[in-house]
């Protein structure tokens, strides 16, 4: 395939914008897949991604069109994430293309996650072609979201196309636009085989398949090529293009798209963003390599201790197929033995608990979630903290600091106040605002991260009638008087249920866990005290009543001092108790930390 007919487009859309059923579309239109083969949501394989909506992995698909001049081209498309959760798969994949659909639904506008992911395709230095879809529903707006996009890209109106993705109607139009508006492929054909791996993932037979874009040269099967941030490189074995399942080829040239299969059985040896090249030959790194960088910790526990070793092999097979999702072992006084695992945000750590459930059959008990801050000790050392457990003792402390995001939200201007008020009552620094078009509004603050990852998505969603939608970036760790929050219940600090909080909000967040936590401890037969402690200093407490057994029901009239002695005997069981009883906590109320904030 000639260098010039080939084409390397994303999708970029926000959640439920009909990004899945546009790609589907596609499959369909350029008869890749027959009507009898078809099923929605093709590219989304997990039964999560098809029940919620989303797409939680990026896939690729290499499609022939022909088009009205009669020439043959092969169009790859690489399916990318919508959540900002997923920020970094999208960065990936815009790497790997030349240009992007942005996708627009008629009826909703712009969103938040789109805007951020155009400024990504900007970035890029990709060519953009805007569509409005679902122009069907009866209440769209397509007029009004052209506008929008003209306002927001400064393209020419005659530019936007308009889409049905559920009808087919515009979907021609599209893929002429793509073949003759996106540019064909930049890199040399004649020079040292380079590609971009934007993808990993793991099969039990086969080991790490590799999915990766052709910037330079070509690669053929039986090659043996290496990794530039890998530590050890590899014979491929086989590799292909997606078509839309796995279709083996001999070789892949110059923009092409498709996969390499080696005897690689480790993906941590596969790094996301890396470089692949022949061995023994020097070339320069492409560029936009990086880590992805976990931003919420939480503990993961079996709910029985011998269903240990099942947790820690669920966990290794998960992270095969996920390079972004890390864990080391850790132990709780509470919980016994289990795992402290990092997450890219609140809806990775969602899919990867329901994952483990589902796939593993894992029955998990979790900890409340912390974001990643940072400690300077006294001796200038820097340390990443990502547990309340791993802050050290306060005489070693020179300052601590929490992370600080970039926030983007996109709302109704009629609810403009009411999201200011709710972002600066969690610390949040106003920025700046710009109005999109005559009937919304987009806001910039930066804002704490710790105060947004829990539940401030669903307050904005409740408090602009589910309107509005937000978007992050992480920017910089910065100093704050932050302390660690130590709940004990009766008598016995509960690593699992501490916290780390601003020092002025200590109290009152104190108060509230116990409050939580009362109403979800069962009543025992002595008294269960539950305080929380700030340094060493009690802050606040609860009492949970003991239950009472009528020990004299049986007493019917006669001497007092016979009630007395058996009310007696009674107090001295229970004060017996009281300093040899256990307390059982149930796992609900481990959560009790995260429903906190004032309403």
């Amino acid at each position: 395939m000639k260098k010039s007919h080939i084409r390397n487009f994303s999708i970029i859309a926000h959640i439920d914008h009909g990004k899945s059923t546009l790609a589907d579309r596609f499959l369909l239109e350029t008869g890749l897949v027959t009507v009898r083969e078809f099923q929605n949501q093709m590219l989304d394989d997990m039964d999560i991604e098809r029940e919620r909506g989303i797409t939680i992995k990026a896939r690729s698909v290499t499609m022939d069109y022909k088009h009205d001049d009669g020439q043959t081209y092969q169009i790859n498309l690489i399916d990318t994430p919508g959540h900002v959760d997923f920020a970094y798969e999208v960065s990936r994949s815009l790497a790997a293309c030349e240009g992007a659909l942005l996708v627009v639904d008629a009826s909703q506008g712009l969103q938040a996650q789109t805007i951020a992911n155009a400024y990504l395709a900007i970035g890029h230095d990709l060519k953009i072609i805007p569509v409005v879809n679902k122009i069907d529903l009866p209440h769209a707006m397509p007029d009004h979201v052209r506008d929008e996009l003209v306002g927001f890209l400064g393209c020419d109106p005659d530019e936007v196309i308009y889409a049905s993705a559920k009808t087919g109607q515009g979907i021609k139009e599209i893929l002429r636009a793509i073949v003759e508006h996106l540019p064909a492929p930049k890199g040399e054909e004649d020079a040292a085989p380079r590609a971009l791996i934007f993808d990993s993932v793991y099969d039990d037979y086969r080991g790490v398949i590799a999915h990766i874009r052709v910037v330079d040269g070509t690669f053929a099967k039986g090659d043996d090529v290496d990794m530039i941030m890998g530590d050890r490189g590899f014979e491929i074995t086989e590799m292909g293009i997606f078509a839309p399942h796995m279709k083996p080829v001999q070789k892949l040239q110059t923009g092409q798209v498709g996969y390499v299969v080696g005897n690689v059985k480790d993906l941590s040896c596969v790094h996301v963003g890396d470089t692949l090249h022949l061995k023994g030959q020097e070339v320069e790194a492409l560029e936009g390599y990086e880590e992805p960088k976990s931003m919420v910790y939480c503990g993961l526990y079996p709910s029985a201790s011998e269903n240990y070793e099942n947790l820690r092999k669920a966990l290794i097979r998960l992270s095969l197929n996920d390079s972004s999702f890390s864990f080391i072992p850790e132990s709780s006084q509470a919980l016994g033995f289990g795992y402290r695992c990092g997450f890219l945000g609140m809806l990775h750590m969602e899919i990867v608990q329901e994952r483990l459930e589902r796939e593993s059959d894992v029955d998990l008990i979790t900890t409340a979630p912390n974001v990643t801050y940072e400690v300077v000790l006294t001796d200038g050392t820097v340390k990443e903290v990502h547990s309340p457990a791993d802050i050290p003792d306060p005489s070693y402390i020179e300052e601590l600091r929490e992370p600080i995001v970039k926030l983007q939200v996109l709302i109704p201007k009629d609810y403009v106040g009411t999201v200011m008020t709710m972002a600066e009552e969690r610390r949040g620094t106003y920025k700046s605002l710009e109005y999109l078009g005559e009937t919304r509004a987009l806001l910039h603050y930066e804002i704490p991260f710790a105060e947004i990852v829990f539940d401030f998505y669903d307050k904005l969603k409740s408090s602009t009638r589910g309107y509005g939608t937000m978007d992050y970036e992480f920017t910089r760790y910065q100093k704050a008087d932050l302390v660690r929050l130590d709940i004990l219940v009766h008598g016995t600090a509960v690593d699992a249920l501490s916290t780390i909080c601003i020092r002025s909000q200590g109290e009152r967040r104190g108060r509230k866990i116990l409050e939580k936590l009362r109403k979800e401890i069962p009543r025992h037969l002595f008294q269960v005290a539950l305080q929380a402690a700030v340094g060493g200093k009690v802050v606040a407490r609860e009492n949970i009543a003991p239950l009472r057994k009528n020990v004299t029901a049986k007493c019917y009239g006669g001497d007092i001092t016979r009630k007395r002695k058996l009310l007696e005997k009674q107090k001295e069981g229970k004060k017996r108790m009281r300093s040899i009883g256990n307390v059982t906590v149930p796992q609900k109320a481990f959560l009790a930390v995260l429903d906190t904030r004032e309403e």
